[in-house]
């Protein structure tokens, strides 16, 4: 009986991470494998594990088979939350309620929620990483947000948006409920 040949993990891993543009460095940060680690796996000087190599497909956002086997194709997503599923946050009795729709792995890339202020309340927030923004469409109600020294009212049905990488408030000044729905979407370095 003939052996099985080994999987080319290390000349499958660096021909995926050349055709997407990537130093191991950037490879390194997007994935959590060191860029030592990721160095020895390109040249076949380690066996890595199948955690490690998960790791890696994830950050190269490839299926563990394109490593494994060779052929890749971006990971395609299709991922849903179901209402019962939403996290909630209050961060007092009066509000904001925050409801978090954006699974957990988009934390810190790009975040989705509905936010909803009681009368006379606000989300006051520091200063974001450098260039991230914010997204928001007033859907009842009205606000006013404060990013910096800018300034805007804005009343259902209008839009913002603006950077919040300075201390920046969403307020609710009036007697009325209102709602937002916003999106934020972080700056990622580019290698």
């Amino acid at each position: 009986m003939k052996p099985v040949p080994a999987p080319q993990i290390g000349a499958n891993l660096q021909r995926i991470r050349k055709e997407q543009d990537l130093t191991l460095d950037a490879l390194a940060e997007r994935s959590g494998v060191s860029k030592a680690m990721l160095s020895q796996i390109e040249s076949d000087k380690v066996n890595p594990t199948v955690l490690t190599i998960w790791k890696i497909a994830r950050g190269l956002e490839v299926e563990l088979d394109a490593i494994l086997k060779g052929g890749w194709e971006p990971a395609r997503k299709f991922s849903s939350t179901h209402g019962g599923d939403v996290v909630t946050l209050d961060t007092s009795d009066k509000g904001p309620h925050i409801k978090v729709f954006s699974p957990l792995s988009m934390a810190e890339d790009l975040e989705i929620y509905q936010l909803t202020f009681d009368p006379d309340t606000a989300l006051v927030s520091g200063p974001h990483p450098p260039r991230s923004e914010e997204f928001i469409t007033v859907l009842s109600g009205s606000v006013t947000i404060t990013a910096g020294e800018k300034h805007a009212e804005l009343t259902a049905g209008d839009f913002i948006n603006y950077h919040c990488d300075v201390d920046h408030t969403i307020a609710n000044p009036s007697a009325e409920p209102a709602q937002i729905h916003m999106v934020v979407r972080f700056h990622r370095k580019r290698f």
